[in-house]
């Protein structure tokens, strides 16, 4: 029995080196998990480019415009009214209210807050909405442990990345395709980056992290049926903040995990796609920034209807349309964008009404997008009715995902179309600091007023130069 039991083990031994690379190989090819950990734990000392920099203050301001905007709205009442009974030793600050409470329960409401409505930003190839999550994390994060601007910069660069690069790793189609929320999925990654950053974790340290958060990814598709936008916040934003936050200060606190989470055998590629490619976690970090690519939003509206008003006030500026002269309206989607935002019960959703709204009013506020009584006003439901959406599978155009045609019939017969490819806010057609600064303004004046607006926005716009993000806290609490 003992030579059988030896003869047996060589033999499982032998099959197993067949079957694996040898120490030497797998040391000179190391691992996804060894490299974007070690990236991770020297990202913070790394000198961003000017224009990076920039990206990531433009991105700051619009999250913070979210946050603001979002504890005035009952997504963001109900996460401020749920973390309040929480308790929790006083770290972090929850935006426009007195509350401060423990980072990890700071970032969970504030991201709430970030994706109360549909002002935060998004990411057009792989549908995320990084920073709804990663700003909030980097803030908590920040204030807890008291790190200077230039080192919540990089942060959120970092979170940014992550975000991004776990969906392009597991292909942003194939997670839609199995039922999975591509924007649920990726923000523990995001909000991950940017917490274990700021948090100063070594690399061994960072693996853990990696490991953690990947045990509480996240994220199905069922958002799309959330009538209230209270359980969708969560989902885009609140539970990836919260995981990201929590897994850094589990490891934190000397919780040892797997350090191979990307790599090993039960690794979360394979458990997540069918066809994953775990190199673009880590191709070109460094020197690809995703903050670069995301898109401000320049309405409060769903994505995938940012280019149908676009094109629609295009027109109805060109060519004088109003609701007399209007017999119809053809709006056409990529086909993936039918079901998030055709016949919606959220207004800021609801690509028909909105269209409708713009039509009437001729351009679509905060208040409008947000306001359900509109949905029922007669003069908007007239308009509405004319409205058609289709979806185009022409406009599935990887390099403008969210494109869209709109073509109006006039009563007189004549037809006028208007194709927008890259609406404003995308890195092909950016926004100005100014502009950024205008919608933020527009954002948090009813909730901080004047004097507070201006001091963060003059903060944020010199945040590489801030001593202390703690600081930032006088001007977003109220």
């Amino acid at each position: 029995m003992p030579s059988r039991r030896r003869f047996l083990q060589s033999a499982g031994s032998v099959a197993a080196l067949a079957a694996t690379p040898s120490r030497a190989v797998r040391a000179a090819r190391p691992s996804v998990t060894e490299r974007l950990a070690r990236y991770m734990a020297t990202a913070r000392d790394q000198e961003l480019p000017e224009q990076v920099v920039l990206a990531c203050k433009h991105r700051i301001l619009d999250a913070f415009g979210a946050m603001v905007s979002g504890a005035r709205m009952h997504p963001g009442e109900m996460a401020l009214k749920y973390v309040r009974s929480l308790g929790g030793e006083p770290q972090a600050s929850v935006v426009g209210s007195d509350l401060r409470t423990s980072a990890v329960n700071a970032a969970l409401a504030n991201a709430m807050c970030a994706h109360a409505d549909e002002t935060d930003d998004f990411e057009p190839v792989t549908k995320a909405h990084p920073g709804c999550s990663v700003v909030p994390a980097a803030l908590a994060m920040a204030e807890r442990e008291h790190r200077n601007g230039e080192e919540f910069i990089r942060a959120v660069a970092l979170g940014y990345d992550l975000n991004c690069r776990l969906l392009m790793a597991l292909g942003p189609d194939l997670v839609r395709g199995s039922h999975r929320s591509a924007e649920g999925t990726s923000s523990t990654f995001g909000a991950l980056g940017a917490a274990a950053s700021l948090a100063r974790l070594d690399e061994r340290a960072m693996r853990f992290a990696i490991s953690y958060a990947a045990q509480q990814v996240s994220g199905l598709w069922s958002w799309v049926k959330d009538k209230e936008h209270v359980e969708k916040a969560f989902d885009f934003a609140g539970m990836g903040a919260r995981n990201g936050v929590m897994a850094v200060d589990m490891v934190t606190a000397g919780l040892t995990g797997v350090d191979d989470v990307l790599d090993g055998t039960h690794n979360l590629f394979i458990a997540l796609s069918t066809d994953p490619k775990p190199e673009e976690m880590v191709k070109d970090l460094g020197n690809r920034f995703y903050v670069t690519e995301t898109a401000i939003k320049t309405y409060s509206v769903g994505y995938p209807i940012q280019s149908p008003l676009d094109a629609l006030l295009t027109l109805r500026k060109r060519y004088g349309l109003l609701p007399d002269n209007v017999r119809s309206i053809l709006v056409k989607l990529p086909t993936d964008a039918m079901g998030i935002v055709g016949e919606s019960a959220m207004p800021d959703v609801n690509c028909q009404h909105l269209v409708a709204v713009a039509l009437v009013k001729g351009a679509v506020s905060f208040n409008d997008s947000h306001d359900v009584a509109l949905m029922h006003d007669p003069s908007i439901v007239e308009q509405r009715a004319k409205v058609t959406l289709a979806g185009d599978q022409a406009l599935m155009d990887p390099a403008a995902p969210r494109g869209a045609i709109v073509e109006v019939t006039l009563t007189d017969g004549r037809r006028v179309d208007h194709f927008t490819k890259y609406p404003p806010g995308t890195k092909e057609n950016p926004l100005s600091t100014e502009a950024v600064s205008a919608k933020a303004r527009d954002l948090m004046l009813p909730v901080l007023g004047p004097d507070k607006t201006e001091k963060l926005i003059a903060q944020i716009g010199a945040l590489e130069r801030l001593e202390d993000v703690a600081a930032l806290r006088q001007a977003f609490a109220t």
